[in-house]
């Protein structure tokens, strides 16, 4: 299983990944932090008003917990090219194979997708401005808020609890939608 494909999940991938996982294990990226750094507009909002979107973006000392999806072997070519047309829908990600420790000591090459800190999608707002857009943006998958609800409610179940983002997510409950 040396050559198994393995992908990152930080967001929506945890819950959402689109495909049926023949492995899921917490996992600790390291260099990286989670961040709605990225305007979508797409998925959680539209180009005349943008969403945010969780990416990860590279920080000295950071780190991310989130989740490794093993891709079964016979699933690899078709789960590869659809999650690649779902991530890489703009160029605001790039996919990097990256190094990932799993809860359980392992230690895996993972496909992670990255903020793209040249394009024109990237943005760093305060926290109330996030707030603010999360709480009332809309895309083709729903309102802005379901999204950072999901991920919160994912992470905690998983025992991976972000509290930047249930302090985000308290604020955009304190928001009408």
């Amino acid at each position: 299983m040396t050559n198994a494909l393995w992908i990152f999940g930080y967001g929506s991938l945890i819950w959402d990944p689109g495909f049926a996982p023949a492995e899921v294990v917490p996992a600790r990226l390291d260099g990286w932090h989670r961040s709605f750094c990225m305007r979508s507009i797409h998925f959680r909002g539209t180009t005349a008003a943008p969403g945010l979107v969780l990416a990860l973006d590279a920080a000295p000392g950071a780190h991310c917990w989130g989740v490794a999806l093993r891709v079964a072997e016979d699933d690899r070519s078709r789960v590869l090219a659809e999650t690649r047309a779902r991530e890489l829908i703009s160029d605001a990600y790039l996919e990097r194979e990256l190094p990932v420790t799993l809860k359980d000591g392992r230690s895996v090459t993972a496909i992670a997708y990255v903020i793209d800190r040249d394009g024109p999608q990237y943005c760093r707002l305060s926290p109330e401005e996030e707030a603010q857009i999360i709480a009332t943006a809309a895309g083709t998958r729903g309102p802005n808020r379901d999204y950072l609800f999901n991920t919160v409610a994912h992470l905690g179940a998983l025992g991976l609890e972000d509290d930047a983002l249930a302090t985000l997510a308290a604020r955009v409950r304190a928001l009408p939608a």
